[in-house]
């Protein structure tokens, strides 16, 4: 049987994550107000920064528990925190590996294909309403 600790650490992390996405979100949205998804882009940057600094020392093994680390932090914390810091990681991998058509893919794809299934959906939803 497979350990469970690597569950635990991303279950906590996310716990921890969407926590801090609510809080941190909702204070930059009452501080700059609703014109713009200020605390949208603010948890995006900040996620994109922590999961480009972090994944990288912890990979290197840079840090006793690198591993467990990854988990807790990265997985289950900024990967409930920003699903967004994910996407900039692996487009940004794709860029480095010289894999630039695909990382243009990635970018334009998730873009137009992510507001088209979210029109969609709202489309879905409104027949129900």
């Amino acid at each position: 049987m497979q350990s469970l600790l690597p569950y635990l650490l991303i279950g906590l992390g996310g716990f921890l994550g969407a926590n801090a996405r609510f809080i941190l979100a909702g204070w930059s949205n009452q501080l700059f107000g609703p014109l713009f998804p200020y605390g949208t882009f603010f948890v995006n940057v900040s996620g994109s920064f922590l999961l480009g600094f972090l994944l990288p020392l912890l990979q290197a093994g840079l840090f006793p528990h690198s591993r467990p680390m990854i988990f807790l932090f990265c997985i289950g914390f900024i990967g409930s925190y920003t699903t967004f810091s994910t996407f900039e990681y692996e487009t940004h991998k794709l860029f480095d590996e010289g894999s630039w058509l695909l990382a243009l893919v990635n970018i334009f794809g998730s873009m137009f294909v992510g507001m088209l299934a979210v029109h969609l959906g709202i489309g879905l939803a409104r027949r129900w309403l």
